[in-house]
């Protein structure tokens, strides 16, 4: 029998599911004002901006991980806070999970960037008519590890982004999902203080309503680069 992909847990629950296809959405702000603060925080470590918003990036689905520690090359990567959607054997969950990501290599392809990284993300997910009717009221925050102390690195509700209904329809979820399990990492926050490295990155998304939080630490280990 074929071993699970990702094994998560549902209401302390073990759920073990098969991720075949991994979705990276990105500029996917609501406020055009916030998508284009985004933009010029990364036209100014020289990314390219994109040819339209929103867009559906591929990644191996391989890449996701729940283990606290992630290996890269070099110092230039940064990790950013999404709502994860995972969706598989006609279901659909919402989690948490982090599009870290290659800065240098980015300036180059911004495909290739998300690619090469692992995507972090939390064991737990909550089922999606749980949460459906206000995702909008849901926080995310993260924060890195910066001269020895945790500093608020993102922050706001999901309200900030475009609805998650029009991302799964615009990434083909449900189709991807049909013959296996799809995720898709749905776009982040502006970055406080601007995007730039961290050893450690920590993670949440709050529901308001009932105090419920899904969090997820995970620490870099850098690699180094060998010319």
């Amino acid at each position: 029998m074929k071993e699970p992909e990702m094994q998560f847990t549902m209401d302390g629950a073990p759920l073990d599911l098969d991720i075949g296809d991994l979705v990276i959405a990105g500029w996917t702000g609501r406020d055009q004002a916030a998508i284009q603060h985004h933009i010029e925080e990364l036209v100014a470590i020289g990314v390219k901006p994109p040819s339209a918003t929103p867009l559906y990036y591929r990644a191996a689905a391989a890449q996701l991980t729940t283990a606290p520690e992630i290996q890269v090359v070099g110092e230039a990567t940064s990790g950013e806070v999404e709502p994860l959607v995972v969706q598989a054997g006609g279901r659909r969950w919402l989690g948490l999970g982090s599009d870290h990501t290659d800065r240098a290599l980015e300036a180059h392809s911004v495909a290739l960037s998300k690619q090469i990284c692992a995507k972090p993300c939390a064991n737990e997910l909550w089922p999606w008519d749980a949460v459906a009717g206000r995702l909008e009221d849901l926080l995310l925050e993260s924060w890195i590890e910066e001269a020895g102390g945790w500093v608020v690195y993102q922050q706001g509700t999901l309200a900030a982004m475009l609805p998650l209904a029009v991302l799964i329809e615009g990434a083909g979820l449900e189709r991807l999902a049909a013959n296996g399990g799809a995720a898709m990492m749905c776009g982040t926050l502006g970055a406080k203080g601007g995007v730039r490295p961290a050893a450690r990155f920590r993670m949440r998304m709050s529901d308001p309503a009932t105090g419920r939080r899904i969090e997820h630490e995970y620490r870099t280990t850098t690699l180094p680069e060998v010319a």
